[in-house]
């Protein structure tokens, strides 16, 4: 199940007290004081692992406490402290304060470790408060309580290139066809639910990461379809891949302007990033006048344009040459 939101609630320890004792030697009946500190309490960490892919595992699990510090003893011995606890999230995950929506992480590459909340400090036992004048203090310091704290966690997949399109315009068919991504395909709209990453490899050695966003139609951004939901997975990325179903009917000039607007409403800074105009299902062209439109499309707005077929592989070569050179211009 894919889930990008979640909120959990993360519990630092709290510090150990320190200890009220005295030196009791055969030889030194009035011995100094001899309270050692307490230790410090855990710490919880959020931990970018590259091996999730969604918050799902935040469903069975949204409280993470760490242990408290243990008092200190008698002797001078110190109090141990608490194990941290760690968090573990997907990259691309942005962490804020669910209550004051306060950005606290975002999680960019994997094994990248943040605080979320601070154990508490151990007290200080009574040897440290012996001076001159008061050589026998009865008091020490409690340890300090852990910090606590409510975390809205969010993910934005991180990818190069997201392929966005109406529904049922080919976008699965592209990403299963490029790579081993194996999401599902059939002929009706909104077959895919959720986003879908796919792994490209070049002819280098070099790999970039593929984006299968659910399709958007006219008001996605007040919600309609799948509404806004998916498209935040888009604001990592660096490339748009547009693809238009070419084996459809009239001019496809409307349906261009249709997606554009919508990325618009959402972002203009999404909406201004580099984008390549891609002619969807040449193996089922019926109108050799609709692959033409697409292509006026991209020629008037100035975007490159490439026509494809993902079923039989055509015009695939040279779209995934276009996402390699153009990371290489973006890096």
């Amino acid at each position: 199940m894919f889930i990008d939101t979640a909120e959990i609630h993360v519990e630092a320890g709290d510090g150990g007290n320190g200890c009220i004792a005295f030196r009791r030697e055969k030889f030194g009946p009035h011995g100094g004081p001899s309270g050692g500190d307490g230790g410090h309490g855990g710490s919880v960490w959020a931990v970018a692992d590259p091996a999730l892919t969604t918050l799902y595992h935040l469903r069975h699990q949204n409280t993470f406490r760490a242990a408290r510090g243990a008092h200190g003893m008698g002797s001078n011995r110190h109090g141990r402290s608490g194990e941290d606890v760690t968090v573990p999230l997907p990259l691309g995950t942005l962490v804020k304060d669910a209550e004051t929506n306060e950005p606290i992480a975002d999680l960019l590459s994997a094994g990248q470790k943040v605080l979320l909340a601070r154990g508490g400090n151990g007290g200080w036992g009574n040897q440290h408060f012996a001076t001159p004048t008061r050589q026998a203090p009865r008091f020490a310091k409690p340890g300090l309580a852990g910090e606590e704290r409510r975390l809205a966690i969010e993910l934005k997949l991180l990818a190069d290139v997201a392929i966005i399109g109406l529904p049922n315009a080919g976008k699965s068919t592209l990403i299963s066809a490029i790579s081993a991504a194996k999401p599902k395909i059939a002929d009706y709209p909104f077959t895919t639910l959720v986003p879908n990453l796919g792994v490209v490899a070049g002819d280098d050695s070099r790999t970039l990461v593929v984006a299968d966003i659910p399709g958007l139609i006219e008001g996605a951004h007040r919600g309609a379809g799948l509404g806004i939901r998916f498209l935040k997975h888009v604001e990592r990325c660096r490339l748009l891949c547009h693809l238009v179903d070419a084996s459809g009917e009239g001019d496809a000039e409307k349906e261009v302007a249709v997606l554009e607007g919508e990325l618009t409403e959402f972002s203009p800074e999404v909406a201004a990033r580099p984008r390549v105009l891609v002619a969807s299902k040449l193996d089922a062209v019926s109108d050799p006048e609709r692959p033409e439109s697409i292509r006026r499309a991209a020629a008037s707005r100035g975007i490159p344009f490439f026509a494809i077929s993902a079923v039989t592989h055509e015009g695939l070569e040279p779209l995934v040459h276009h996402f390699f050179a153009n990371m290489s211009r973006e890096t």
